[in-house]
């Protein structure tokens, strides 16, 4: 199961009222991969697509596709605010680590 925060609900609908999609979702999609694992988009979407999973927040919606809602399964969508950093974040879970030999360097962290 994916949970999404408070946080994250209230931002998502403050960001589609300012866009004027109000009643829209933000549809979350894997974007590609490295060693330090999967990267998430985010876009607008009106509706859910055949087969998307839905999450229903505090009056906000968000739409996944079957692979990704399973790859963020155990973990939770944040939005941070804090002052230098700010955006919708994916935490918990069993991140791969790189400092593990896995040969990526310092490219993750």
């Amino acid at each position: 199961m994916v949970t999404v925060s408070d946080a994250a609900a209230s931002k998502s609908i403050e960001i589609l009222e300012t866009e004027g999609k109000t009643g829209w979702g933000l549809r979350f999609f894997t974007a590609g991969s490295s060693c330090c694992g999967p990267s998430y988009g985010i876009d607008l979407a009106e509706n859910p697509t055949d087969g998307d999973e839905t999450i229903e927040k505090n009056g906000a919606k968000f739409f996944f596709d079957k692979d990704t809602f399973e790859k963020l399964s155990g973990m939770e969508i944040n939005f941070i605010d804090d002052g230098e950093k700010q955006g919708f974040v994916v935490t918990g879970g069993d991140a791969p680590s790189c400092g593990d030999g896995g040969g990526c360097g310092s490219s993750c962290g």
